[in-house]
């Protein structure tokens, strides 16, 4: 844990933080006052503030007026409520496009993206990342040593509408990215495949971003342009990260990621947070929601190795932008949030405080809304504060896990590139591994290739097509050590220059799980395939030829018929088990299930009803606190516990 951290936990009142967004720049000066009064009623301990600020501080060039904002961080100050203070980056003024144009981003196909919106800036822009700095540095000059300030909060959720420019200056930084990576053009041609569709390359000033192409830009090129655009948007955070460190060495910096967003890898970015935090919108509307934010939940705490983390921003009830636009249940917002506090948060905040008159997301629920207070939102938001209140012992403890869940940014970008052999959406194929975890009650970390595995008694790998020899190895010495492993197919096809790892497929894993694929069989939308075990799959078939694993099922029919589609493998002191198809969800939960039981991993709780879930975190003096969590609208029974429809149980248990 960062030594910057306690100071955050102090300012919070040393339990779980509760809070919300605050914007009020959107707010006359008495609405202030009232703001506070009901924020203090409501239990809020600390407040982001400031995130789309830079317009309403600094309305011409160079003339800033911070008077609002010393009047709001001295009201907060004085009633008890700590400051997550936002550097403002997130959203510039027009006057920086109108001065700069060179500012906006552009498109694939070269359009220019204008303002009127939000995060209307090219990453790669040196006179956004100037007028950005300057900024960035005034409000720590401003504001570094007032005393509610708890947290810097850089920039806001890189990458959510832009997550790649494709400008000339962003052809610069990538031809400078590309020249650190592969040194001359030789290696860049080498690891770009060029030779293939006469696209050598004889001069650094032809390389440019994968834009608008007459077909299928070079992957490689795409694979690298999507790395250099997620260390651009990085850049930009390190940029602010640093000078506010070198003026203020003592308070925490972070950002609000997006859990798994395809445009940020968020394990390069990890180490520069000092505490994770996360924005989750999970959707009301799909009854499998819960789980979703759960494997969101994982990654998030899974990002610091385990240290707890903030969720930073959820809606109190309805969302502004999927419509229909169906507000949370009665409870639902009580009970999701208690599942972050169950996986490891330590802080629950809300986007906003109040909902906006006016702009883009005036139909997003808030704490307060539209109609003022008296309205059920209110209440449940209050009840909860008043509720985390009491949970103050619970901060600090961590979640532990048997399990890991192997992901890669890299991968992602990689399998879903074009002229693949399917359309494989990896987001889906994680969740249909993690779903089966989840139903058997054990808590998962996730964690990229490379990572240590030692303490984890199963390792599920879902589609890792892209995997560099170097992390083959990792996994192949796991398993030899006594480890168990899961994998799924479409594993092992390429390196990280996304070139075909020959020999046969799936390459680096041919001795690990003793067989090799002939051929990809994938399947049409909605077509299956029956299994010996009378089970049925879809998505993808693998045609396996054996070399030491044994068959656990096979397909029973069609082209296939005969050849082995679920297999094993001893290899050394460990296990391997292959999945050459996509299994049906009750077939998934059924292998997954003896894959636990076979490594010795045991449920947090054993036997509880369906849709029940169960989550513990240690604290440092052994106590246990043990969360149970009800997502069906049904009462239930479980572990000696009365648990109504959404309902939620935290339950000490002592060290003896």
């Amino acid at each position: 844990m960062s030594e910057r951290i306690p100071r955050l936990y102090r300012a919070m009142g040393g339990g779980i933080g509760f809070g919300a967004d605050y914007n009020p720049e959107q707010w006359p000066r008495e609405v202030w006052r009232e703001d506070v009064r009901l924020m203090r009623e409501a239990g809020v301990t600390i407040v982001t503030l400031g995130i789309f600020s830079w317009a309403a501080i600094e309305k011409e060039p160079g003339e800033r007026d911070f008077g609002w904002l010393d009047e709001v961080m001295d009201l907060l100050g004085e009633a008890g409520i700590a400051v997550s203070l936002a550097t403002g980056t997130a959203s510039p003024p027009p006057w920086l496009a109108r001065l700069h144009p060179e500012t906006l981003p552009v498109d694939a196909e070269g359009r220019t993206l204008w303002t009127g919106a939000r995060q209307q800036y090219c990453p790669s822009s040196p006179a956004y990342r100037a007028a950005a700095l300057d900024f960035a540095t005034a409000m720590a000059k401003r504001y570094g040593q007032h005393p509610a300030l708890a947290l810097w909060h850089v920039g806001n959720e890189y990458g959510c509408h832009v997550d790649a420019c494709y400008c000339d200056a962003s052809a610069a930084g990538f031809r400078e990215w590309l020249r650190a990576r592969y040194g001359d053009l030789d290696g860049l041609n080498a690891a770009w495949s060029t030779d293939f569709w006469s696209q050598r390359y004889s001069d650094w000033s032809e390389v440019l971003p994968p834009r608008l192409a007459p077909t299928f830009p070079n992957p490689a090129q795409q694979l690298d342009f999507r790395r250099f655009s997620s260390d651009a948007m990085r850049e930009c955070y390190l940029m602010e990260r640093e000078a506010l460190l070198a003026l203020l060495p003592d308070i925490p910096v972070t950002t609000n990621m997006m859990g798994l967003w395809k445009s940020v890898d968020s394990f390069s970015w990890a180490d520069e947070l000092d505490i994770a935090a996360l924005d989750l919108y999970p959707e009301p509307k799909d009854p499998t929601a819960h789980i979703g934010g759960a494997l969101f939940h994982d990654l998030t705490r899974s990002l610091r190795r385990g240290q707890p983390w903030m969720l930073m921003e959820q809606a109190p009830s309805a969302i502004s932008y999927r419509p229909p636009n169906r507000p949370k249940k009665p409870g639902q917002m009580r009970l999701w949030s208690m599942q972050a506090v169950a996986r490891g948060a330590d802080a629950v905040m809300y986007f906003q405080w109040r909902a906006s008159a006016g702009g883009a997301e005036k139909f997003h629920s808030a704490v307060v809304g539209h109609g003022g207070t008296d309205n059920r939102v209110f209440r449940e938001v209050s009840a909860l504060g008043k509720e985390l209140a009491g949970l103050a012992d619970v901060a600090g403890s961590r979640v532990r896990a048997q399990v890991a869940l192997v992901h890669d940014w890299a991968n992602w970008w990689a399998l879903e590139l074009d002229a693949r052999p399917a359309e494989l959406e990896l987001l889906e194929r994680l969740k249909d591994h993690y779903a089966a975890l989840w139903h058997e009650n054990v808590t998962v970390d996730i964690v990229p290739p490379g990572a240590d595995l030692s303490g984890y008694k199963l390792v599920a790998v879902p589609n890792l097509y892209l995997v560099s020899a170097e992390a083959a190895a990792d996994l192949a010495a796991y398993v030899r050590g006594g480890g168990r492993l899961l994998m799924s197919f479409f594993s092992g096809i390429a390196d990280e220059r996304d070139r075909i790892h020959l020999g046969g497929y799936p390459g680096p894993f041919r001795e690990l799980l003793g067989l090799r694929v002939d051929e990809f069989w994938p399947l049409g939308e909605g077509e299956t395939v029956t299994l010996t075990d009378g089970t049925t799959a879809g998505l993808w078939a693998d045609d396996l030829v054996l070399e030491g694993a044994e068959p656990l099922a096979r397909y029973a029919g069609g082209p296939l018929a005969g050849v082995p589609a679920v297999t094993r493998h001893a290899y050394g002191a460990g296990s391997a088990t292959y999945l050459g198809t996509r299994l049906e969800p009750g077939a998934m939960r059924a292998l997954v299930r003896a894959e636990l039981a076979a490594a010795g991993v045991e449920p947090v709780l054993p036997d509880l009803p369906e849709g029940v879930e169960a989550v513990a975190r240690e604290a440092a003096d052994g106590t246990r606190f043990l969360f149970l969590l009800n997502h069906t609208d049904a009462p239930v029974r479980a572990y000696g516990t009365d648990l109504p429809g959404q309902g939620v149980a935290v339950l000490r248990e002592e060290r003896s």
